[in-house]
C-alpha cells in the first residue's frame, strides 16, 4: 500500500543513528533547524559495552541485538527518504577489539557510521548543551554506558575535552572493590582532566542516567514540573541525593521513582561517582540538560545565523504558528501592552513576555473547557529550551491571566518569586484586553492605545474602533488597572490630549 504523502513542512529531513555503549537509537527530526521537532524516536538496549572490562570485546549476542535494530532503522530511513542521516558510534565500539569488525557489518546494512574519538564525543555533547543554553559557562559532564566525557564550555564554544573510562557499564565492577578502591580509581581518572577542577561555573549534566537522577530528585520533592531539562541543584543538595541513591536498591528505585530498570540499575553507581565528582571538580551548582550528543550533531551543521537564533522564541514560534499565532501579531500585542509591563520591561522580561503572548494567542483558539489545562501543559510541561524554570512559571502565569485566572499558585511560587509572577499576570491581563477588543485580530496603532501616566491607565479607541467598546472591555480594563495599582479610564473617538499632542 502506498504511503500517504506528508503535508509540506511535515516531512522529516534529518536523522541521527546513535550507536552507544548502552543503547542503539534512531531519532528522526523535522521542523525548525534551530529547535527541531522529534518526528520518530526509538531505542534498543543492546549493551554493546557490557563486557569491555572483562573481555575487551563487543559480545556476539549484543552485536546481533544492535545489528537487528540497525537493520530496522536503515529500512525506516529508506522508507521515509530522509535526505540527511548521521550515524555515529561512541565508546564501546571505539574501545572494543572487534569494534571495526562490528562497524563493517553496520556498513553492509547501508548505513555510514562515523567512529567518534573521545574528544570528538565530548565536544559534540558540549555543542548540544550550547544549543540548549547559549550562555553556558562551565563544564559539560556527559555520562554514557562506556565513558564519561568532560569538556569546558564558554562564550558559545567548547575547549579541552577528555573521555574517562567511567561509563555506567564499567562502574559496577569498580565499586565491587569497595568504597576506598572505588574513590581511588575515580580520582585517578579525574587526574586526566585537571583543567575541569579549575574551571569556574556549573556542571552541565548530560545523559539518560543523569536525567534519571534529576527525575528522582523532582519526584521525591513533589516538584511541580515533570521535565528535568534545566533543573538546577545546589552542590549540597546534589551530594545528599547522591549519598541516598548510592545506597539504594535498583528494584526499589524502579518501583518508587517510576524509573526503567536500565536506569534504576545504573543510578546507584552513577550516584557514587557523582559524590566523587563534586569533591574533585567543585562546581558552583548542577544544571541538567536534555540536549547532548544527538542535538550537538544537528547544531554543528547550522550556519552562524541559525545558531544565533533564540531557541525559546524559535521553538515557540514553530509550535504556535500552525495554531493561529504569528510573530508579527505577537510583536504588535507586546508593543500595545507595553504600558502594563511597567518596571518589568528589561530584555529578559520582554523576551519572556513575547514568548508568552505567542502561546496565549494560540491558546485562545482552544475550546474553553480545555484552555487552562492545555495552557499550563504548554508552559510547564512541554520541553522548551532557552528558558529556566522560573521563566516557565512566568509564561504559565501569563497564560492563566489570558484565560481570566490571574492567580499566583503555590506551584508557581516554588519556581519564581512573587513579584515576577505578578508582573507576568499583568502581561496576561493586558494581552487579554487586547484580544478582547480586536476579536483576536490586529488593532491599528493609529486608532487605539493603552497608556499609563500619573497613575491612570487610559484605553483609547478612535473613531474607527469605538464601536468595539463594551462593558466586558471596561471590566477587563478595570481588572488590569487594579492589578497594577492604577485608575482605569476609557476614551472613545478623538485621542486624549497627550496623544493628540504627540501625534
Amino acid at each position: 500500500m502506498r504511503r500517504p504523502r506528508q503535508p509540506e513542512g511535515v516531512k522529516p529531513d534529518r536523522a541521527v543513528v546513535d550507536i552507544g555503549s548502552n543503547t542503539v537509537r534512531l531519532v528522526v527530526y523535522s521542523g525548525s533547524q534551530r529547535v527541531p521537532d522529534v518526528w520518530f524516536n526509538e531505542k534498543v538496549s543492546a549493551r554493546l559495552g557490557r563486557d569491555l572490562s572483562e573481555t575487551g570485546r563487543i559480545p556476539d549476542k549484543a552485536a546481533q541485538t544492535a545489528l537487528t535494530a540497525l537493520r530496522r532503522y536503515a529500512a525506516i530511513l529508506r522508507d521515509l527518504d530522509v535526505p540527511w542521516v548521521d550515524a555515529v558510534a561512541t565508546a564501546a565500539v571505539r574501545d572494543a577489539e572487534n569494534g571495526e569488525e562490528f562497524l563493517a557489518q553496520v556498513r553492509r546494512l547501508g548505513l555510514k557510521p562515523r567512529l567518534l574519538s573521545g574528544e570528538e564525543e565530548a565536544h559534540t555533547s558540549a555543542c548540544g548543551v550550547i544549543g540548549a543554553f547559549p550562555d553556558a559557562h562551565g563544564v559539560v559532564a556527559d555520562l554514557g554506558g562506556g565513558s564519561l566525557e568532560l569538556v569546558s564550555v564558554e562564550h558559545g564554544a567548547s575547549h579541552h575535552g577528555a573521555s574517562l573510562p567511567l561509563g555506567t557499564l564499567r562502574l559496577s565492577k569498580l565499586r565491587a572493590g569497595g568504597p576506598t578502591a572505588f574513590k581511588r580509581e575515580v580520582h585517578k581518572a579525574f587526574a586526566k582532566a585537571g583543567w575541569a577542577a579549575a574551571h569556574p561555573g556549573p556542571l552541565y549534566m548530560v545523559g539518560g542516567t543523569w536525567r534519571a537522577l534529576a527525575t528522582y530528585a523532582m519526584r521525591s520533592t513533589l516538584h511541580p514540573l515533570s521535565d528535568p531539562h534545566s533543573l538546577v541543584l545546589g552542590v549540597e543538595e546534589a551530594d545528599k541525593i547522591a549519598k541516598r541513591l548510592a545506597r539504594s536498591h535498583p528494584r526499589i528505585l524502579a518501583a518508587t521513582a517510576g524509573l526503567s530498570m536500565m536506569r534504576a540499575n545504573a543510578l546507584p553507581d552513577a550516584a557514587a561517582t557523582l559524590k566523587v565528582m563534586l569533591s574533585e571538580l567543585k562546581p558552583t551548582h548542577l544544571v541538567f540538560s536534555s540536549w547532548g550528543l544527538r542535538e550537538g550533531l544537528l547544531h554543528q551543521r547550522l550556519g552562524r545565523a541559525e545558531r544565533n537564533l533564540d531557541p525559546l522564541i524559535e521553538g515557540i514560534t514553530q509550535f504556535a504558528a500552525p495554531r493561529g499565532s504569528s510573530p508579527s501579531l505577537a510583536a504588535a500585542i507586546a508593543e500595545w501592552t507595553a504600558a502594563a509591563a511597567g518596571n518589568s520591561a528589561d530584555g529578559e522580561s520582554e523576551r519572556l513576555r513575547f514568548a508568552a503572548i505567542m502561546l496565549s494567542k494560540a491558546a485562545v483558539r482552544i475550546e474553553p473547557n480545555l484552555r487552562i489545562r492545555h495552557s499550563l501543559d504548554w508552559a510547564l510541561h512541554k520541553r522548551w529550551v532557552g528558558v529556566d524554570m522560573a521563566g516557565r512559571a512566568q509564561i504559565a502565569a501569563t497564560l492563566l491571566a489570558v484565560c481570566g485566572r490571574p492567580l499566583v499558585t503555590d506551584d508557581l511560587l516554588r519556581l519564581a518569586d512573587p513579584q515576577a509572577l505578578r508582573d507576568a499576570i499583568a502581561w496576561g491581563l493586558a494581552a487579554r484586553l487586547y484580544l478582547r477588543i480586536g476579536g483576536r485580530g490586529p488593532l491599528s496603532p493609529a486608532e487605539s492605545s493603552l497608556t499609563l501616566a500619573d497613575g491612570e491607565l487610559v484605553l483609547w479607541l478612535g473613531d474607527a474602533l469605538k464601536d468595539l467598546h463594551s462593558p466586558t472591555i471596561e471590566q477587563d480594563l478595570q481588572v488590569l488597572a487594579e492589578w497594577i495599582g492604577a485608575r482605569p479610564s476609557v476614551v472613545l473617538g478623538s485621542a486624549p490630549a497627550p496623544l493628540a499632542a504627540a501625534s
